[in-house]
């Protein structure tokens, strides 16, 4: 689902009762974004991953798992530094 307008949303808040559920709804969706696009900045930002650089979807698709396998390691060192205080 894509998101709603930031006016449609403001137009929703002014009547809570009514409109519970869409706006429930969207702040479902911004939560899970928010979860999603996580890993993303760590590939961008960590490891540079800006533009796609070789032809071909295979060579593509083979640096995308590297990369989100180093990102997921990168998170549980994360997690483990913060575990030992």
């Amino acid at each position: 689902m894509i998101a709603e307008m930031p006016s449609k949303i403001r137009a929703w808040k002014k009547r809570p009762r009514i409109n519970k559920n869409p706006i429930r709804t969207e702040y479902l969706k911004a939560s899970i974004r928010a979860k999603v696009e996580h890993p993303f900045r760590i590939l961008k930002c960590q490891f540079g991953f800006r533009k796609v650089v070789y032809k071909g979807l295979s060579k593509n698709d083979n640096k995308l798992a590297v990369l989100f396998a180093l990102g997921n390691l990168l998170r549980v060192d994360q997690m483990i530094r913060s575990a030992r205080g």
